[in-house]
């Protein structure tokens, strides 16, 4: 059983089944965890909305809906995931670190973003990165017309 963990599925394009099963808890935390947030948010919002806040709002309320179809088509939506890792590698990297590097981290209003972005190494496991490097970074082939 363990050993087809580590099989190729033709059915998600030749990914891993470990892959497609983490990629599927991933979406799933997203769609459940981030969406019950955001929606509520969206759903009982009292006044008018500030409009910074609105656009951060809608953007994560959507990014958490588009994973609900990730839980479905776990290859077709990697690019969310990408955007997942990229946007908290980023934070970490010019928000987080430097405040660590200075001892500033502990007690700063990002210390807990600090420790939810952290569960980025999870999307970073996750990601079957041959298929990624396959897909996204090699020249389609020339195929001759039949």
């Amino acid at each position: 059983m363990l050993a087809r963990l580590w099989q190729r599925d033709a059915r998600h394009e030749g990914v891993m089944r470990i892959n497609i099963y983490l990629l599927r808890l991933l979406y799933g935390l997203m769609f459940f965890m981030l969406g019950q947030t955001t929606w509520t948010e969206i759903l009982t919002h009292q006044g008018q909305w500030a409009p910074n806040d609105a656009v951060a709002w809608t953007v994560w309320t959507a990014f958490a809906t588009l994973a609900g179809l990730g839980i479905l088509r776990p290859v077709r939506m990697l690019p969310i995931i990408l955007l997942e890792i990229l946007y908290k590698v980023m934070w970490l990297s010019i928000v987080a670190y430097p405040l660590w590097k200075r001892g500033a981290l502990a007690g700063s209003p990002a210390e807990s973003t600090t420790y939810a972005f952290l569960g980025v190494l999870l999307a970073i496991i996750a990601v079957p990165w041959g298929y990624i490097a396959r897909t996204y970074f090699t020249w389609p082939s020339k195929t001759k017309p039949a």
